[in-house]
């Protein structure tokens, strides 16, 4: 691509400096990706006063008590600061303490529409500001929103924003604004087109995000193809299905990547001894070390299998718990770290006081960021049994570390575990359909049967390691559909 274009990256947390989950991640690696390859991105992402140390991140406040115009009656002064990712990457921060700087946690707070709205109408203030004239504004998931749909009314006069064209991205489909949207009223619902309440109106809590950027952006992407083909469908596409099929021509699917510099396990210094593809047998080394860690009888020929996500209906653990009896059965170990719903982390806990020699649970966000690749770099196997998954970046990261993941083939699961073929020696995982328990159960125990049989288990081991799922291609794709953008 010869021209170099003005990039543009909203999210609404962007690893290191805030993450809870894949989010973050993608946040921080798309535009690193886009940066390699030769054009100019800036980021734009709020500043959680008690989550983001700006003494840490040598964050230099750039613009003060900027006034922001909400609407006709209403305005609030934020400010600005500057930090970088990479030397030539910077990262903006939206400073508003009302709305970003009260609590612990990145979400949760009971107003998140009004601080989302507040944060969309700051980040297209900071890009006029900065007078950074975009060729395109990337925004990610729910929280961006709102930025297509003020791009097309509010801001459609801005010098500096008249090109821009937009792409909004679903990281997940389930999420469409600050509370569940199966719980509001058929009378309350957002149709996409009336004018935006102001903040001290409740009505503003209804207002769908996710529904005014798929009617707005010039492109809507999702993390998958797979979940692009199941959005579009009344059983996955959360009651929007119908405008996204309208808008298919509109709407593309590109599998996120992970990126090789961060989960590298020949560099990585959080795992116990470093290896490659060509020296699987240090993982022994880290699978003797992580049982110790964890309290487990040690035995290196002992399967281990984990689970690192969070702990939700939506990632599986209904079907986990279900068949907790016949796994605990099997001569195993199993590591699960994550925070999510309590009713199955007690119940997982409560299973674990029973049999710590067999399983050991983490309830914690942090455990799971501390923990992560340690974990993968001494675990035979990854579950991910989804009831649905946009696309999921812990298999990925698994399988780097050769980890095999058994996963349900679902969104973006089905576009990047292959089922493992033992006469053909082909597949990086195994993968079953059915949301079912037992055919769970019974794709574990035949990964088990392989994992038996050491030559073969160490070539598929090799060959996940090897696969590509590096930021790369994933960000050349971007730049087409960029390139789509321009051209509407």
């Amino acid at each position: 691509m010869s021209k170099k274009l003005k990039i543009v990256q909203i999210a609404s947390e962007v690893a290191p400096f805030s993450k809870t989950g894949g989010l973050g991640d993608v946040a921080r690696s798309l535009p690193k990706a886009l940066n390699r390859l030769g054009h100019e991105v800036i980021i734009i992402t709020p500043l959680y006063g008690r989550v983001i140390s700006k003494k840490a991140n040598n964050l230099k406040l750039i613009f003060k008590d900027v006034v922001l115009f909400l609407n006709s009656d209403e305005t609030i002064k934020v400010n600005f600061w500057q930090g970088y990712l990479m030397s030539d990457l910077p990262v903006y921060f939206v400073e508003c303490a009302k709305y970003f700087s009260k609590h612990k946690h990145l979400y949760g707070s009971g107003k998140e529409n009004s601080r989302f709205l507040v944060f969309n109408v700051a980040a297209l203030k900071l890009i006029s500001l900065l007078k950074f004239p975009a060729d395109i504004i990337h925004c990610h998931d729910w929280q961006t929103g709102l930025i297509p749909y003020y791009l097309k009314t509010d801001f459609r006069y801005s010098k500096t924003l008249k090109k821009a064209k937009t792409i909004y991205t679903i990281h997940n489909l389930i999420f469409q604004f600050g509370h569940n949207w199966w719980e509001v009223p058929p009378s309350d619902k957002d149709y996409g087109r009336s004018k935006i309440p102001h903040l001290s109106d409740p009505k503003l809590e209804n207002i769908n995000f996710a529904k005014r950027a798929i009617l707005s952006a010039d492109i809507i992407n999702t993390v998958s193809e797979q979940y692009r083909k199941e959005i579009m469908t009344k059983k996955f596409g959360q009651d929007l299905q119908r405008i996204l099929k309208n808008r298919a021509s509109r709407l593309f699917g590109i599998v996120n990547g992970i990126d090789y510099n961060t989960y590298s396990p020949e560099k990585d210094k959080t795992i116990h001894k470093n290896y490659s593809e060509h020296e699987i047998e240090n993982k022994a080394i880290n699978k003797v070390y992580l049982q110790k860690k964890f309290l487990l009888p040690v035995d290196k020929d002992v399967p281990i299998f984990c689970m690192t996500s969070r702990v939700t209906f939506q990632k599986g653990f209904e079907m986990i718990i279900k068949i907790m009896p016949q796994l605990l059965k099997l001569s195993a170990q199993f590591i699960i770290i994550g925070s999510g719903d309590k009713i199955y982390l007690n119940a997982l806990q409560k299973i674990a006081k029973k049999y710590p020699h067999k399983l050991v649970v983490i309830p914690s966000h942090e455990a799971n960021q501390k923990y992560e690749t340690l974990v993968y770099a001494g675990a035979d196997f990854f579950l991910l049994p989804s009831v649905h998954e946009p696309c999921g970046l812990n298999q990925l990261i698994a399988m780097r570390y050769g980890c095999i993941p058994i996963v349900r083939e679902i969104g973006g699961l089905y576009d990047t575990v292959e089922n493992f073929n033992p006469t053909s020696k082909k597949g990086t995982g195994f993968t079953f359909k059915e949301e079912d328990d037992m055919i769970f159960y019974a794709t574990i125990i035949r990964a088990l049967e392989n994992f038996k049989h050491k030559r073969v288990w160490s070539g598929l081991v090799k060959r996940a390691m090897k696969l590509s799922s590096s930021w790369e291609i994933p960000a050349q794709k971007y730049l087409k559909l960029y390139q789509k953008a321009l051209k509407k």
